[in-house]
Formats: C-alpha cells, sequence, structure tokens
C-alpha cells in the first residue's frame, strides 16, 4: 500500500519536506530594513502632485478650463478613495489579528470601489461640461502613479 487514502486522493502518512525555513528575529528585522515599507500618504501625494500637474497643463494645451476640471476629477475619483482605503487600514482595529486585518483590507477596499464608482457616476453633475476623454486620462494617469511612485518611494536604506 502507498499510505494514501482509499480512493488515491487523500493524504499521506509520510512526512513531507519544505523547502520553507522561518526567519530569526534578527533576520526579519534586516529584511525589514533592506526593504522598508512605502507609505501610502507618499503615494497620494504624487497623485495630487500629478493631477495638479496634468491638470494645468491640459488647461494650458486645450485652452478649456473644463478638460482641466475634467482631468482634476478623474485623479481625484481616484485619490480620494485611496485616501478612505489608506485611513481606514491604519485603524486599530484592521491590525487586531491577521483575521481582522484580511477582513478590514476586504471591507475598505470594498470601500474604496464603491466610492469611486459613485464618483464616476456623479461626474457629469458635479463638473461642468464634461469632458469623458480627459476624466478617463486623470483615472489612468493617477492609476499609474501607484507604480512610479513605488518606484521612486523615499527609503529609508541604511547603507
Amino acid at each position: 500500500m502507498s499510505g494514501r487514502a482509499p480512493g488515491g486522493g487523500g493524504v499521506q502518512n509520510e512526512a513531507v519536506e519544505s523547502d520553507f525555513t522561518p526567519l530569526s528575529a534578527e533576520q526579519a528585522r534586516e529584511l525589514r530594513e533592506r526593504n522598508p515599507s512605502v507609505s501610502p500618504w507618499w503615494v497620494i501625494g504624487a497623485q495630487l502632485a500629478l493631477g495638479a500637474t496634468a491638470s494645468l497643463l491640459a488647461w494650458l494645451l486645450s485652452g478649456r478650463p473644463s478638460v482641466a476640471w475634467s482631468l482634476a476629477y478623474g485623479v481625484l475619483a481616484v485619490m480620494v478613495p485611496a485616501a478612505v482605503f489608506a485611513r481606514g487600514l491604519s485603524g486599530r482595529l484592521s491590525s487586531l489579528n491577521p483575521m481582522t486585518a484580511t477582513l478590514g483590507f476586504l471591507v475598505w477596499q470594498m470601500v474604496k470601489w464603491v466610492l469611486t464608482l459613485a464618483m464616476v457616476i456623479a461626474a457629469p453633475r458635479l463638473v461642468v461640461a464634461l469632458s469623458w476623454p480627459a476624466l478617463l486620462v486623470g483615472l489612468a494617469l493617477a492609476l499609474k502613479v501607484y507604480w512610479v511612485a513605488l518606484k521612486f518611494a523615499p527609503r529609508n536604506v541604511k547603507l
């Protein structure tokens, strides 16, 4: 008999070797020092800076303030929900234990999606002479900032 439960799909009785090796406290500390986390507020600040710059550039190039406002609103439709998400995850309840952290992440992610969708749906009522292409450019730019901000984020690395 091969040590498997009847039916062929069961658990083996033999010990399975794993390549996983837990880190010591010192190794974990060194890993955190080499790879510091990036503040979500850094990313949100980068979105704000890019949104303001892109809106001003859109106004100068198009000569139409409605294009600039539409682009800015697109950036805000990503930035404001991201700020709510970051604030929600920084609360005490979101870090009590792994289960509440996971649940908190899922809940705040859903809040972020719903708020983004609500802001996009409300755009025609809030932005005079809305330009959908400009709004979509603003959305795309703000979403791309996540990657750029992570690449250029300040890190406290000791050499």
